[in-house]
């Protein structure tokens, strides 16, 4: 029997916004290396949103292979608006507590690096002919280096060579902490005193995350080869970097998008009503396993969840008794209960509730949750939408653990998907409509060339024609 040929697609970028974005996700290790990731990634995503304006604004006059996809779509002027609600929101918790100008620029600043990059991204994924397979292409590079990268970083801790190898000047830029411009090879961890990875993640918990995303993006691979390394890549993020919450994403962010077309299928259901039905029986038992699991998930890493939770509390509390609306207008220092951590961080929605108030976390929450209903609905009905729902799952999974905010600078492939499933739903969507108008249009009869009405060559109907018959000769 001859042997299968295995299957081999080079990727070729065929514009400038795909030449740029392949090419930084390529340097993605490069740029690690000297501590510049934390910079490419804002900088990446306000040079593609001004690309993106100036192909809306051109239009036909710009060269072909890079006129728009079409209009910005509703969803990704959702993600427009409510991070500009997210950037008056600061203002006024600013002013509210007195701030000053000079921490009111400083935070607008971290506001264009951060949460402005959830909205430029989509949009540049929605407008810009960025094609899905250069991103998921790239993003199987960035894993073939962190598997040629992963001896040396594995038996970094057994031969003595130190965590951190440097710390980039680049620092003096400005950011959230100079974690995000070193460079390490690996961070002990101070509970088990077992080293972790973080690859090129500023910490842990992450790069676990990042590995999720890693593996999603090479499960829609149609090379074979590119496939196995992303996921492998991903894979090898995941268990090194020893985060709970990287191997709940691994299980329910690859085979819960795979799952949901069976809610379309009637066996599916007749199974869970079975299975309802069962619990009867076993309920009991299930319930007290689940809440066994829930609290091993907890001890495994007992301290870090008393910090996080005594954080969450003070960040509710605070929020709820001095500033409900706009919040505090920044992150504050915690007290030695949760080891000096900021309150306001380590939690998505709490710490927006904390440092934006309820007009924040509504900003944040509309656009995700509308981004998360058009993933979820698209994956029922194909495998178009499993790569867009895998990301908004991880997105979700990444809030309740971190700010999703000082992250996005790695999460941008990512982002852009999402602009890119908008754009493809708002065109099937234009088609539909271009369908519907060109069926309803009235079928009127042609003249033929001897005088005689002929009908149109598009009607599909069979009435006979009331048009007498010529005469033979």
């Amino acid at each position: 029997m001859p042997r299968r040929p295995k299957l081999r697609i080079p990727i070729t970028p065929e514009n400038l916004a795909e030449r740029m974005v392949y090419k930084t996700l390529r340097w993605t290790w490069p740029f690690y290396f000297v501590g510049a990731l934390y910079v490419v990634g804002p900088v990446l995503a306000w040079l593609l949103a001004g690309l993106a304006a100036l192909v809306l604004y051109l239009g036909p006059a710009i060269r072909p292979e890079l006129r728009a996809r079409g209009t910005i779509p509703p969803v990704v002027w959702g993600w427009i608006a409510g991070m500009l609600v997210m950037l008056v929101a600061l203002w006024i918790g600013h002013l509210d507590w007195g701030l000053g100008v000079k921490k009111t620029i400083k935070s607008s600043i971290g506001w264009a690096k951060g949460w402005a990059l959830l909205a430029l991204f989509p949009l540049a994924g929605a407008v810009l002919p960025i094609r899905r397979e250069v991103l998921i292409r790239g993003q199987c590079i960035v894993g073939l280096w962190t598997l040629a990268l992963l001896p040396i970083l594995f038996i970094a801790p057994q031969i003595g060579l130190p965590e951190r190898i440097f710390t980039s000047p680049l620092k003096a830029i400005g950011g959230p902490g100079p974690e995000y411009f070193s460079v390490y090879f690996f961070t002990w961890d101070p509970a088990s005193w077992t080293p972790r990875w973080q690859f090129y993640a500023p910490w842990s918990p992450f790069a676990a995350l990042l590995g999720v995303v890693q593996v999603c993006f090479a499960l829609e691979e149609k090379d074979h080869k590119w496939r196995s390394i992303g996921i492998a890549a991903g894979v090898a993020m995941i268990l090194l970097s020893k985060s709970r919450m990287g191997l709940i994403g691994l299980v329910a962010c690859t085979i819960g998008p795979r799952m949901l077309p069976l809610v379309c299928k009637g066996w599916a259901w007749q199974m869970v009503a079975a299975a309802t039905a069962s619990l009867a029986v076993v309920g009991t038992a299930l319930l007290q396993g689940l809440k066994d699991a829930i609290s091993a998930f907890k001890g495994a890493r007992a301290d870090s969840t008393r910090v996080r939770e005594t954080l969450q509390r003070i960040a509710r509390e605070r929020w709820e008794n001095e500033a409900f609306w706009f919040g505090h207008g920044t992150v504050q220092p915690g007290p030695h209960i949760v080891e000096y951590m900021p309150i306001g961080s380590h939690h998505t929605w709490w710490a927006l509730l904390f440092v934006k108030g309820l007009v924040g976390l509504i900003a944040w929450a509309v656009p995700i949750l509308w981004q998360t209903g058009l993933a979820i609905w698209d994956a029922a009905r194909g495998p178009r939408g499993r790569l867009p729902l895998a990301i908004v799952m991880t997105l979700l999974l990444l809030s309740f653990g971190e700010n999703i905010e000082i992250e996005a600078y790695l999460l941008w492939p990512g982002l852009m998907i999402l602009g890119i499933h908008a754009a493809e739903l708002q065109e099937e969507a234009a088609r539909r409509r271009a369908a519907r108008w060109r069926d309803a249009a009235p079928q009127s009869p042609l003249p033929s060339p001897g005088g005689r009405a002929i009908t149109s060559p598009c009607r599909t109907d069979s009435a006979p024609s009331t048009a007498p018959a010529a005469p033979s000769p």
